[in-house]
């Protein structure tokens, strides 16, 4: 089952309360969500999801624990507009945790995997039109070059773009792996997968991930009550970027003020950043998927 990265520390950092408002982006299957739950007896949890399969697991999952909490179908990118329906305008915290959960991954029907044979299809979303299978046969060279290098950081796009357009139509996973495989140096594939950046880059592209994430995250610092936080856990540098560079752009005096003696308090930020931290050995051990996770802390201080 799929193992929560971080757990400890963005349960402590969400400095829960009794009667917290809280709410989890991303529900998945109920790691994060379980444990705020138990610590929110007199509060409420209101959990993003768009995944049914993860969304009916975890209902079962947190029905065994309370019942003040509401899952709410969606993506995160309408995050103020589901909660506003719901009559909820501020909370106390929010939850990111930006991994593909392994059930996902490990579902080799879902086509996430680069290790097991299925339809191209990478959909987080099962009703979304665009899916893997469209990116890779009907995307042009100059896109999926783009994509490649932009969303997968990948040195070899040119040579693989070349080989996606030459060998279509592709319409599985380890087709793809094998058109990659062919079209990279040999010793590229003996440091890493050859297919991970790849499959990352056409992931991100299917679920236009790193859009709705900065919308998401300018949402949810909006929602904030005085005291609130955000936590947000990243795996990779492209998202990381995003939120650092928001965190930084809300929690920074404007440049034309930082020379004055005494900056007046309503000039002030209204954010302050409070952690920025990496797994520990222990989890990196016990958690492979951990590895490039980072969780970033940012809280509100004043109206």
């Amino acid at each position: 089952m799929h193992k929560s990265v971080l757990l400890e520390e963005s349960i402590k950092y969400l400095n829960l309360k009794d009667d917290s408002i809280i709410v989890d982006c991303t529900l998945g299957y109920g790691g994060h969500s379980s444990h705020i739950l138990e610590r929110i007896k007199k509060g409420h949890l209101y959990a993003f999801d768009q995944d049914l399969e993860a969304i009916n697991y975890s209902r079962e999952r947190l029905s065994n624990i309370a019942s003040n909490y509401t899952i709410i179908k969606s993506n995160f990118r309408n995050i103020k507009e589901e909660l506003n329906k719901r009559n909820v305008t501020k909370v106390d915290g929010i939850l990111f945790d930006l991994g593909v959960s392994s059930p996902q991954l490990d579902q080799g029907e879902r086509g996430f995997s680069f290790h097991q044979d299925a339809k191209l299809d990478m959909r987080m979303d099962q009703t979304n039109q665009l899916s893997a299978y469209d990116v890779v046969n009907t995307y042009g060279y100059n896109d999926l070059v783009r994509i490649l290098k932009e969303y997968g950081e990948e040195k070899y796009a040119s040579s693989i773009a070349h080989g996606i357009i030459n060998s279509r139509p592709i319409t599985t996973t380890l087709e793809l792996v094998e058109v990659i495989k062919n079209n990279v140096p040999q010793k590229y594939s003996r440091e890493k997968h050859p297919a991970r950046k790849s499959f990352q880059a056409i992931r991100i592209e299917v679920n236009d991930e790193l859009n709705v994430f900065e919308s998401a995250l300018r949402q949810a610092l909006e929602l904030l009550n005085v005291g609130g936080r955000v936590c947000v856990i990243t795996f990779h540098s492209l998202e990381d970027r995003i939120c650092k560079k928001i965190f930084k752009e809300v929690s920074s005096i404007d440049k034309n003020l930082s020379k004055l003696p005494i900056v007046p308090d309503e000039l002030l930020p209204k954010f302050k950043v409070i952690a920025n931290i990496e797994p520990n050995d222990i989890e990196l051990e016990e958690n492979v998927r951990a590895r490039s996770s980072r969780l970033r802390v940012i809280e509100k201080v004043k109206e």
